[in-house]
């Protein structure tokens, strides 16, 4: 990927990667199966320093199960620092969920889906509760994704300043970016009358 960033003529300051390890489906029986290897939460998270240290990568989404909370603070503790380790699978924007990894220190990021709380009042109590404690939110699309542009809407009301909606490959995810640059284009032409 820093070949492929460096190709195009870009730098690592100005592009870095993140990942969506999406680590549940390859969790069983207490260790992380990679490459005919069982690693145990630590080894994974040593790996995940490592590469934090060798590559620009600026956020890890689901780099451990859903319910291994010890992978996950230990994770924090070492390089929660440095990078975005983000719970979807964690927390699946559930407050309850959010509050055991706020006590946990598990995570410093939610990926936020409206789907799976169920109300838009939901999502926001949800957001407001990790802003409160420092984390940040990554609003998402959802396996699926129709051409609503509600997201766009959300993840820009609620400045949250991160989406996710994937590479603009399908309408479902180019009517998300249209609907950003719409909003930016309203942005830039409104004059502030103070």
């Amino acid at each position: 990927m820093v070949r492929a960033i460096e190709g195009a003529g870009y730098s690592t300051e100005e592009i870095g990667i993140s990942l969506d390890v999406a680590s549940t489906e390859f969790y069983k029986d207490g260790a992380y199966h990679m490459d005919g290897k069982a690693l145990t939460g630590e080894e994974l998270s040593d790996i995940y320093a490592t590469w934090v240290d060798e590559y620009p990568l600026l956020s890890i989404e689901d780099g451990f199960a859903e319910d291994d909370w010890r992978s996950w603070s230990h994770c924090m503790r070492d390089i929660g620092d440095r990078v975005q380790l983000v719970g979807d699978d964690l927390f699946v924007t559930q407050s309850e969920r959010l509050s055991m990894g706020i006590d946990s220190k598990a995570a410093n990021a939610i990926l936020v889906k409206v789907n799976q709380v169920g109300t838009i009042t939901e999502t926001l109590e949800t957001m407001d509760l990790a802003s409160a404690h420092g984390f940040n939110s990554v609003v998402s699309h959802r396996s699926g994704e129709t051409e609503d542009t509600t997201i766009a809407d959300l993840a820009v009301g609620t400045r949250a300043g991160q989406i996710k909606t994937g590479a603009p490959a399908r309408s479902d995810r180019v009517a998300k970016y249209n609907q950003l640059l719409r909003i930016s284009n309203e942005v830039s032409e409104y004059r502030s009358p103070f």
